[in-house]
């Protein structure tokens, strides 16, 4: 039987289901009722976790239980000039050269894949398993809140594979730790003196990115360009910063960030020559990465305000040094992003600037000690700093007995060796531990690339061979 058009066909039901991270519950209406419409037992606890249940199908019912675990929701992404609602309108998917996509919007492959696979295995008859439980958490991309506030008790099963890696033909036994820092700037509106003009600067179309598994590719984080270009230019004219605004998500490289300034009539031809300079140089540095960036100076309304110069001058200089990138590779595992940073967001309100990053690491005390540094850089600039509590890294463990049965069964399908792996990005399964510190886990997924961002995709043909790899792990529990 071809599993692997069940698992496409739930998925498409899926991109028709409104699950921004924290407005998930029309996803947790969905998992209840395909479970009762199965007959199969489920649970939702206080913060719309699922749990579904399946029993071993005859003859497997002495195996051990394994959990199957995915996120429902998913990260809501669009380009700047798409009218789209994520709460109203469904993803509209299209194939092309063997990769599924979405117009203007991300795809929802992360997690909703995961999903459909976990589904799959419910819905079939014929799947050889023993006991299954499959669980469903909530709002894992802004702050892995399901995983956090899981409750002992919940599960049952010793075995868990995770459904939320991005490359078939890899399973992953590790990942980063992470957390936020929050950043503050206050200031006085003043008034704009009279002969300025006024400028709505910046970039966008930026390739954009996962800031855990996209880290070390080299795309361009829009509010640091932007940054570079603002403080160029305000050691040159008498530059007034009314606002700047940029990125979005915390775990999403920026895409996009726009500032709206003002300067003497008398610079309006000069600044616009240095900005095509500047656009110029940072095309060709970013020639193989960040083809399809579009920068823009264009003239706009009038403001009757602008953010305190000095204050002003505090957030362009602090954005453009602080740290963002690739901090430290691991010394343990080659290859491996140990620790990062990113910059994501920044929004002007009333009477502050406030911006939002993240940090990851997989060895604990590096990830403090680079929020501390980027900490730092914003102190120093007089801006207010707090951070998250974040969250654990999951430490591998080449020993276990999941992962042993994993890789046996890749090699019987494939006739290769799997490719062993710890993660930059954030998985749940750290945070499991602290209410299931016995639980052995690995995690597997298809291949996706872009995610976070409008060119999510994923690449059909590693849907099947994911399958069938996570199908005969099942069959293989002992």
């Amino acid at each position: 039987m071809d599993y692997s058009k069940r698992v496409m066909d739930i998925f498409l039901e899926i991109c028709r289901i409104p699950r921004p991270s924290g407005r998930e519950e029309k996803m947790g209406e969905y998992l209840m009722n395909f479970a009762a419409e199965r007959g199969l037992k489920a649970k939702k606890d206080d913060v719309g976790n699922v749990l579904i249940s399946k029993p071993a199908t005859p003859g497997y019912e002495s195996c051990q239980t394994v959990i199957l675990q995915a996120h429902q929701d998913m990260v809501c992404e669009k380009d700047a000039t798409l009218d789209h609602d994520f709460m109203t309108q469904p993803i509209d998917t299209y194939v092309e050269d063997g990769w599924l996509k979405a117009r203007g919007t991300t795809l929802g492959a992360d997690d909703g894949m995961g999903v459909a696979m976990a589904l799959a295995v419910l819905d079939s008859k014929e799947i050889k398993h023993g006991p299954i439980e499959c669980l469903f958490t909530v709002s894992e991309e802004t702050g892995l809140t399901g995983a956090t506030q899981l409750k002992p008790g919940m599960m049952n099963g010793k075995m868990l594979i995770n459904l939320d890696s991005e490359d078939e033909g890899q399973i992953y036994i590790g990942c980063a730790g992470g957390m936020n820092s929050m950043i503050e700037f206050e200031y006085k509106p003043q008034p704009i003196p009279a002969g300025y003009m006024f400028l709505r600067v910046g970039v966008d179309k930026l390739h954009g990115g996962h800031s855990g598994d996209d880290i070390e590719k080299g795309y361009a984080n829009a509010n640091k360009i932007l940054a570079r270009f603002l403080n160029t230019a305000q050691e040159k004219y008498d530059l007034r910063l009314c606002s700047i605004n940029g990125g979005n998500l915390h775990n999403a490289i920026p895409r996009d960030a726009t500032a709206v300034i003002a300067v003497p009539f008398a610079d309006r031809e000069n600044i616009r020559v240095d900005f095509n300079v500047f656009a110029s140089d940072v095309q060709n540095e970013y020639h193989v990465t960040e083809r399809e960036a579009k920068f823009f100076m264009e003239t706009t309304d009038a403001v009757a305000e602008c953010i305190e110069p000095a204050v002003a001058g505090n957030i362009i200089r602090s954005v453009y040094a602080a740290f963002n990138g690739v901090y430290a590779m691991s010394m343990d595992v080659p290859g491996l992003v140990e620790t990062s940073s990113n910059l994501a967001r920044i929004r002007t309100e009333k009477g502050k600037v406030t911006m939002l990053a993240s940090h990851r690491s997989s060895v604990e005390s590096a990830k403090y000690a680079v929020q501390a540094t980027f900490a730092a850089c914003f102190r120093l600039a007089g801006a207010k700093v707090e951070q998250s509590e974040g969250y654990p890294g999951w430490t591998p463990n080449p020993k276990s007995e999941l992962l042993g049965i994993a890789v046996r069964a890749y090699k019987e399908l494939f006739g290769r060796d799997p490719q062993v792996k710890a993660i930059h990005a954030g998985l749940e399964c750290g945070l499991f531990l602290d209410s299931y510190p016995d639980l052995d886990m690995i995690s597997i997924g298809p291949t996706l690339r872009g995610v976070h961002s409008p060119s999510e995709r994923l690449e059909l043909a590693t849907v099947p061979m994911v399958f069938d790899h996570l199908v005969a792990i099942l069959r293989n529990i002992p």
